[in-house]
């Protein structure tokens, strides 16, 4: 019976450190999106494709930074019609709020972040 209580309280403690984790690679995915769509001109570099796909292929990096982070390195002036479908659920869901703000930004880029846009990026690096 010990030995239950014992592997409980392991998992619980792996669990709970888990977690931070995932909120980290998050974090530092968010950084790295703000700051690619911040310079991005037209499209993304070849050095800012590389670390979206880092992104896109992190085990721990969410679903929506994930999404965010195909949806930019796709950009060709403005967002792919597949990928504005994936930012427009991503911005409709119960993601954290960075995540949100990324996918309306990307949604709203046409050739370059407006003002506005590089504003709310500039408050995320």
């Amino acid at each position: 019976m010990k030995a239950g209580w014992t592997s409980k309280l392991i998992l619980a403690t792996v669990l709970g450190l888990m977690a931070p984790l995932a909120a980290a690679d998050d974090a530092a995915s968010a950084r790295t999106i703000a700051g690619i769509l911040n310079g991005l001109n037209h499209f993304p570099s070849d050095s800012d494709k590389a670390a979206l796909m880092a992104i896109v292929n992190d085990a721990s990096s969410s679903e929506a930074y994930k999404t965010v982070a195909r949806a930019v390195h796709n950009i060709q002036h403005s967002a792919t019609a597949d990928d504005k479908a994936a930012l427009e659920a991503i911005a409709g869901s119960d993601a954290d709020d960075t995540a949100k703000a990324l996918a309306e930004i990307v949604l709203g880029i046409s050739h370059v972040p407006n003002d506005a846009a590089k504003a709310r990026l500039a408050a995320m690096l």
